[in-house]
Protein backbone atom coordinates (compact mmCIF):
# COMPACT_ATOMS: atom_id res chain seq x y z
CA UNK A 1 0.00 0.00 0.00
CA UNK A 2 1.73 3.14 -0.76
CA UNK A 3 2.20 5.78 1.83
CA UNK A 4 2.96 9.07 -0.55
CA UNK A 5 1.06 11.96 -0.32
CA UNK A 6 -0.58 12.98 -3.50
CA UNK A 7 0.31 16.70 -4.70
CA UNK A 8 -4.03 16.90 -5.15
CA UNK A 9 -3.91 16.07 -1.19
CA UNK A 10 -1.29 18.29 -0.11
CA UNK A 11 -3.67 21.21 -2.08
CA UNK A 12 -6.78 20.17 -0.24
CA UNK A 13 -5.20 20.15 3.28
CA UNK A 14 -4.24 23.60 2.49
CA UNK A 15 -8.05 24.33 1.54
CA UNK A 16 -9.17 27.27 4.13
CA UNK A 17 -12.32 25.50 5.87
CA UNK A 18 -14.55 28.00 4.37
CA UNK A 19 -13.81 26.83 1.33
CA UNK A 20 -15.04 22.73 2.07
CA UNK A 21 -18.51 21.78 1.88
CA UNK A 22 -18.64 20.07 5.11
CA UNK A 23 -22.28 18.50 5.27
CA UNK A 24 -22.81 17.14 9.10
CA UNK A 25 -26.03 14.42 10.04
CA UNK A 26 -26.69 13.68 14.14
CA UNK A 27 -28.18 10.33 14.63
CA UNK A 28 -28.91 8.18 17.01
CA UNK A 29 -28.94 3.94 17.39
CA UNK A 30 -30.22 1.67 19.50
CA UNK A 31 -27.80 -1.51 21.52
CA UNK A 32 -28.73 -4.81 22.10
CA UNK A 33 -28.70 -3.80 25.74
CA UNK A 34 -31.57 -0.71 24.80
CA UNK A 35 -29.25 2.03 25.46
CA UNK A 36 -28.66 4.82 22.74
CA UNK A 37 -25.27 5.39 21.43
CA UNK A 38 -24.91 9.02 19.49
CA UNK A 39 -23.24 9.68 16.22
CA UNK A 40 -22.69 12.20 13.71
CA UNK A 41 -21.93 11.30 9.94
CA UNK A 42 -19.55 14.07 8.49
CA UNK A 43 -19.25 14.26 4.33
CA UNK A 44 -18.19 16.33 1.79
CA UNK A 45 -20.25 16.58 -1.00
CA UNK A 46 -17.42 17.96 -2.92
CA UNK A 47 -14.76 15.41 -2.38
CA UNK A 48 -14.97 12.01 -4.79
CA UNK A 49 -15.72 9.25 -2.75
CA UNK A 50 -12.46 7.26 -1.02
CA UNK A 51 -11.57 4.80 1.51
CA UNK A 52 -13.70 2.84 4.14
CA UNK A 53 -16.54 4.44 6.51
CA UNK A 54 -13.87 5.60 9.16
CA UNK A 55 -14.92 5.84 13.38
CA UNK A 56 -13.43 8.02 15.17
CA UNK A 57 -13.31 7.19 18.85
CA UNK A 58 -12.12 9.65 21.41
CA UNK A 59 -10.27 9.13 24.74
CA UNK A 60 -10.87 8.68 28.21
CA UNK A 61 -12.77 12.15 29.58
CA UNK A 62 -13.52 14.26 26.48
CA UNK A 63 -16.49 13.10 23.51
CA UNK A 64 -16.63 12.65 20.42
CA UNK A 65 -17.85 16.05 18.81
CA UNK A 66 -15.23 17.95 20.78
CA UNK A 67 -12.58 16.01 20.13
CA UNK A 68 -12.63 15.82 16.84
CA UNK A 69 -14.99 18.19 15.50
CA UNK A 70 -14.76 21.85 16.63
CA UNK A 71 -16.46 24.71 14.69
CA UNK A 72 -13.41 26.72 14.29
CA UNK A 73 -10.87 26.38 11.58
CA UNK A 74 -7.98 23.99 12.43
CA UNK A 75 -9.81 22.17 14.80
CA UNK A 76 -12.04 19.77 13.20
CA UNK A 77 -9.82 16.24 11.81
CA UNK A 78 -13.75 15.15 10.81
CA UNK A 79 -13.85 18.07 7.98
CA UNK A 80 -10.11 17.32 7.58
CA UNK A 81 -10.88 13.85 6.28
CA UNK A 82 -14.30 14.09 4.84
CA UNK A 83 -12.27 17.13 2.57
CA UNK A 84 -10.16 14.03 1.48
CA UNK A 85 -13.04 11.76 0.78
CA UNK A 86 -13.59 10.19 3.71
CA UNK A 87 -16.91 9.34 5.07
CA UNK A 88 -16.46 10.09 8.85
CA UNK A 89 -18.50 8.92 11.77
CA UNK A 90 -17.89 10.06 15.00
CA UNK A 91 -18.96 8.31 18.00
CA UNK A 92 -20.17 8.82 21.79
CA UNK A 93 -19.71 5.70 24.10
CA UNK A 94 -21.92 5.19 26.95
CA UNK A 95 -21.67 7.51 29.43
CA UNK A 96 -20.17 10.19 27.06
CA UNK A 97 -22.00 13.09 25.37
CA UNK A 98 -25.77 12.37 23.83
CA UNK A 99 -25.37 8.29 24.52
CA UNK A 100 -27.03 7.31 27.34
CA UNK A 101 -25.58 7.66 30.48
CA UNK A 102 -25.47 4.78 33.61
CA UNK A 103 -27.72 5.26 35.65
CA UNK A 104 -25.46 5.76 38.40
CA UNK A 105 -24.08 8.59 36.89
CA UNK A 106 -27.31 10.81 37.59
CA UNK A 107 -26.71 9.78 41.59
CA UNK A 108 -24.15 11.46 43.71
CA UNK A 109 -19.99 9.90 42.94
CA UNK A 110 -19.12 6.74 44.84
CA UNK A 111 -16.24 4.81 45.11
CA UNK A 112 -17.68 1.46 43.86
CA UNK A 113 -16.85 -0.28 40.13
CA UNK A 114 -15.48 2.30 37.60
CA UNK A 115 -18.19 2.70 35.35
CA UNK A 116 -18.00 1.56 31.55
CA UNK A 117 -15.10 -0.59 31.15
CA UNK A 118 -13.25 -1.80 27.71
CA UNK A 119 -15.69 -4.26 27.68
CA UNK A 120 -18.76 -2.13 27.23
CA UNK A 121 -16.78 -0.23 24.78
CA UNK A 122 -16.13 -3.40 22.33
CA UNK A 123 -19.90 -4.02 22.80
CA UNK A 124 -20.97 -0.14 21.76
CA UNK A 125 -18.43 0.00 19.08
CA UNK A 126 -19.91 -3.31 17.20
CA UNK A 127 -23.27 -1.56 17.51
CA UNK A 128 -21.98 1.52 16.00
CA UNK A 129 -19.76 -0.70 12.86
CA UNK A 130 -23.28 -2.74 12.85
CA UNK A 131 -25.29 0.66 11.67
CA UNK A 132 -22.31 2.33 9.53
CA UNK A 133 -22.05 -0.78 7.43
CA UNK A 134 -25.78 -0.69 6.90
CA UNK A 135 -25.36 2.97 6.40
CA UNK A 136 -22.72 2.79 4.04
CA UNK A 137 -23.30 -0.24 2.20
CA UNK A 138 -19.48 -0.86 3.03
CA UNK A 139 -18.03 -4.41 3.87
CA UNK A 140 -15.62 -3.17 6.08
CA UNK A 141 -15.11 -0.02 8.80
CA UNK A 142 -11.74 2.01 9.16
CA UNK A 143 -11.54 3.03 13.06
CA UNK A 144 -8.96 5.86 14.06
CA UNK A 145 -8.64 6.01 18.21
CA UNK A 146 -6.99 8.85 19.88
CA UNK A 147 -5.25 7.78 23.36
CA UNK A 148 -7.72 5.27 24.86
CA UNK A 149 -9.76 5.37 21.86
CA UNK A 150 -7.11 3.50 19.98
CA UNK A 151 -7.40 1.05 23.23
CA UNK A 152 -10.52 0.08 22.74
CA UNK A 153 -10.10 0.35 18.45
CA UNK A 154 -7.39 -2.85 18.68
CA UNK A 155 -9.50 -4.57 21.29
CA UNK A 156 -12.56 -4.56 18.88
CA UNK A 157 -10.31 -5.27 16.04
CA UNK A 158 -8.61 -8.56 17.93
CA UNK A 159 -12.26 -9.84 19.05
CA UNK A 160 -14.44 -8.67 15.13
CA UNK A 161 -11.48 -8.87 12.64
CA UNK A 162 -13.42 -9.21 9.63
CA UNK A 163 -15.57 -6.15 10.28
CA UNK A 164 -11.97 -3.73 10.34
CA UNK A 165 -9.93 -2.92 7.31
CA UNK A 166 -7.49 -0.18 8.75
CA UNK A 167 -6.50 1.44 12.34
CA UNK A 168 -5.54 4.16 13.17
CA UNK A 169 -3.60 3.60 17.01
CA UNK A 170 -2.90 7.62 17.84
CA UNK A 171 -0.89 8.10 20.68
CA UNK A 172 -2.05 4.74 22.25
CA UNK A 173 -1.03 2.41 25.27
CA UNK A 174 -0.80 -0.90 24.46
CA UNK A 175 0.07 -2.76 28.02
CA UNK A 176 2.53 -5.68 28.49
CA UNK A 177 5.34 -3.52 29.47
CA UNK A 178 5.27 -1.82 33.05
CA UNK A 179 6.98 1.26 34.96
CA UNK A 180 4.74 3.95 33.42
CA UNK A 181 6.00 7.08 34.89
CA UNK A 182 2.42 9.38 34.75
CA UNK A 183 -0.14 6.63 34.69
CA UNK A 184 0.96 3.33 35.97
CA UNK A 185 1.38 2.13 40.00
CA UNK A 186 2.69 4.46 41.89
CA UNK A 187 1.13 7.91 40.22
CA UNK A 188 -1.40 9.90 40.92
CA UNK A 189 -3.72 7.21 39.38
CA UNK A 190 -2.96 4.40 42.38
CA UNK A 191 -4.49 4.20 45.96
CA UNK A 192 -1.89 5.57 48.00
CA UNK A 193 -2.64 2.63 50.60
CA UNK A 194 -1.51 0.31 47.98
CA UNK A 195 0.13 1.91 44.94
CA UNK A 196 -0.33 -1.29 43.09
CA UNK A 197 -4.21 -1.04 42.66
CA UNK A 198 -6.18 1.76 41.00
CA UNK A 199 -7.53 4.79 43.13
CA UNK A 200 -11.48 4.19 43.53
CA UNK A 201 -11.65 6.83 46.30
CA UNK A 202 -10.13 8.91 43.74
CA UNK A 203 -11.55 8.51 40.39
CA UNK A 204 -14.70 7.18 42.09
CA UNK A 205 -17.71 5.60 39.40
CA UNK A 206 -17.11 8.19 37.21
CA UNK A 207 -15.27 12.12 37.21
CA UNK A 208 -16.55 15.41 37.25
CA UNK A 209 -14.09 17.56 34.92
CA UNK A 210 -14.23 21.64 35.03
CA UNK A 211 -12.46 23.77 32.73
CA UNK A 212 -9.63 24.65 33.99
CA UNK A 213 -8.77 20.80 33.98
CA UNK A 214 -8.83 20.52 30.69
CA UNK A 215 -5.40 22.46 29.51
CA UNK A 216 -3.00 22.13 32.04
CA UNK A 217 -1.59 18.74 30.47
CA UNK A 218 -1.74 19.88 27.03
CA UNK A 219 0.33 23.17 28.40
CA UNK A 220 3.33 21.40 29.69
CA UNK A 221 3.38 19.10 26.30
CA UNK A 222 3.80 22.12 24.32
CA UNK A 223 7.51 22.95 24.29
CA UNK A 224 7.57 26.50 24.04
CA UNK A 225 6.51 29.37 26.20
CA UNK A 226 4.16 31.14 23.78
CA UNK A 227 1.76 28.70 23.96
CA UNK A 228 -0.47 30.67 21.60
CA UNK A 229 1.80 30.68 19.00
CA UNK A 230 1.88 26.87 19.19
CA UNK A 231 -2.23 26.14 19.56
CA UNK A 232 -4.56 28.46 18.05
CA UNK A 233 -6.37 29.88 21.22
CA UNK A 234 -9.98 29.71 20.02
CA UNK A 235 -9.14 26.02 19.22
CA UNK A 236 -8.51 25.95 22.62
CA UNK A 237 -11.54 27.91 23.93
CA UNK A 238 -13.34 25.80 21.60
CA UNK A 239 -12.56 22.71 22.83
CA UNK A 240 -13.45 23.61 26.64
CA UNK A 241 -16.48 25.05 25.27
CA UNK A 242 -17.88 21.98 23.80
CA UNK A 243 -16.49 19.74 26.44
CA UNK A 244 -18.88 21.27 28.59
CA UNK A 245 -21.38 21.73 26.45
CA UNK A 246 -21.26 17.97 26.21
CA UNK A 247 -23.15 17.15 29.27
CA UNK A 248 -26.68 19.19 29.91
CA UNK A 249 -25.71 18.64 33.61
CA UNK A 250 -22.78 20.95 33.63
CA UNK A 251 -24.29 24.17 34.23
CA UNK A 252 -26.07 22.37 37.47
CA UNK A 253 -22.49 22.41 39.46
CA UNK A 254 -20.50 25.30 40.68
CA UNK A 255 -17.71 25.50 38.98
CA UNK A 256 -19.52 23.54 35.79
CA UNK A 257 -18.29 20.42 35.58
CA UNK A 258 -18.85 17.19 32.55
CA UNK A 259 -19.62 13.77 33.70
CA UNK A 260 -16.98 11.06 32.56
CA UNK A 261 -17.31 7.13 33.51
CA UNK A 262 -14.10 5.92 35.12
CA UNK A 263 -13.63 2.86 33.61
CA UNK A 264 -11.21 4.30 31.30
CA UNK A 265 -9.07 5.32 33.71
CA UNK A 266 -8.89 1.79 35.56
CA UNK A 267 -7.86 0.17 32.49
CA UNK A 268 -5.04 2.60 31.61
CA UNK A 269 -4.49 2.24 34.80
CA UNK A 270 -3.94 -1.48 33.97
CA UNK A 271 -2.08 -1.04 30.92
CA UNK A 272 0.78 1.16 32.05
CA UNK A 273 1.16 -1.60 34.96
CA UNK A 274 1.88 -3.88 32.02
CA UNK A 275 -1.48 -6.03 31.88
CA UNK A 276 -2.35 -6.99 28.05
CA UNK A 277 -5.92 -6.84 28.26
CA UNK A 278 -5.42 -7.23 23.88
CA UNK A 279 -2.85 -8.85 21.92
CA UNK A 280 -2.47 -6.84 18.40
CA UNK A 281 -0.85 -10.36 16.89
CA UNK A 282 -4.15 -11.62 16.79
CA UNK A 283 -5.27 -8.67 14.29
CA UNK A 284 -5.63 -8.99 10.90
CA UNK A 285 -6.50 -5.58 9.81
CA UNK A 286 -4.05 -2.34 8.18
CA UNK A 287 -2.33 -1.01 11.21
CA UNK A 288 -0.94 2.83 11.41
CA UNK A 289 1.00 3.48 14.46
CA UNK A 290 1.48 6.95 15.12
CA UNK A 291 2.75 8.95 17.99
CA UNK A 292 3.76 12.26 19.42
CA UNK A 293 7.69 12.34 20.41
CA UNK A 294 5.96 14.81 23.22
CA UNK A 295 3.42 12.41 24.19
CA UNK A 296 2.56 11.89 28.14
CA UNK A 297 0.13 9.22 27.31
CA UNK A 298 1.61 6.97 25.38
CA UNK A 299 5.49 5.74 25.80
CA UNK A 300 8.04 4.86 23.36
CA UNK A 301 7.75 1.31 24.67
CA UNK A 302 4.03 1.45 23.84
CA UNK A 303 4.88 2.03 20.44
CA UNK A 304 7.42 -0.45 19.67
CA UNK A 305 5.80 -3.28 21.10
CA UNK A 306 2.53 -2.43 19.16
CA UNK A 307 4.78 -2.65 16.32
CA UNK A 308 6.53 -5.51 17.04
CA UNK A 309 3.41 -7.32 17.55
CA UNK A 310 1.13 -6.10 14.50
CA UNK A 311 5.09 -6.85 12.32
CA UNK A 312 4.89 -10.72 13.27
CA UNK A 313 1.33 -11.33 11.42
CA UNK A 314 0.88 -13.69 8.60
CA UNK A 315 -1.72 -10.65 7.49
CA UNK A 316 -2.14 -6.83 7.67
CA UNK A 317 0.48 -4.50 7.21
CA UNK A 318 1.71 -2.42 9.77
CA UNK A 319 3.33 1.55 9.63
CA UNK A 320 4.72 3.62 12.59
CA UNK A 321 5.45 6.99 12.32
CA UNK A 322 6.83 9.80 15.29
CA UNK A 323 5.69 12.93 14.80
CA UNK A 324 8.68 14.67 16.25
CA UNK A 325 8.07 17.71 19.04
CA UNK A 326 3.97 17.01 18.78
CA UNK A 327 2.32 16.78 21.72
CA UNK A 328 -0.61 14.49 22.74
CA UNK A 329 -3.03 17.01 20.84
CA UNK A 330 -1.33 17.44 17.84
CA UNK A 331 -4.48 17.04 15.65
CA UNK A 332 -5.78 19.97 17.85
CA UNK A 333 -2.24 22.35 16.91
CA UNK A 334 -1.35 24.69 14.74
CA UNK A 335 -0.33 23.07 11.09
CA UNK A 336 3.11 24.31 11.70
CA UNK A 337 3.11 22.49 15.50
CA UNK A 338 2.99 18.65 13.50
CA UNK A 339 -0.98 19.07 12.54
CA UNK A 340 -0.15 18.48 8.92
CA UNK A 341 2.15 15.86 9.62
CA UNK A 342 -0.39 13.97 11.59
CA UNK A 343 -2.56 15.02 8.47
CA UNK A 344 0.13 13.66 5.89
CA UNK A 345 0.22 10.27 7.37
CA UNK A 346 -3.29 9.75 8.50
CA UNK A 347 -4.71 10.68 5.00
CA UNK A 348 -3.01 8.36 2.80
CA UNK A 349 -3.29 5.20 4.82
CA UNK A 350 -6.91 5.72 5.27
CA UNK A 351 -7.91 6.77 1.95
CA UNK A 352 -4.94 4.51 -0.09
CA UNK A 353 -6.61 1.60 -2.39
CA UNK A 354 -6.01 -1.76 -0.65
CA UNK A 355 -3.22 -3.53 -3.11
Amino acid sequence: MSRTLPLALIALLATPAALAETQRHDFSIETDAGTTLALREVTDSGAPKRGDPVILLHGARVPALASFDLPVPGGSLAADLAAAGLTVYLLDLTGYGGSTRPAAMAEPRVPSEPLVRSGQAAQDLQAAVRAVKARSGADQVALLGWATGAHWAGLYATLAPDEVSRVVFYNSLYGYTPDHPVLGPGTRLASPEDPERFDRARFQNYRLNTAASLLPGWDRSIPIEDKGAWRDPAVAEAYVAAALASDPTAKDREPPSFRAPSGAMADSFLLASGAALWDARMMTADALVLRSSGDFWSRPEDAALLTQHLASRTEGEVQTVTLPDATHFVHLDRPESGRNAFLEAVVPFLTDPAD
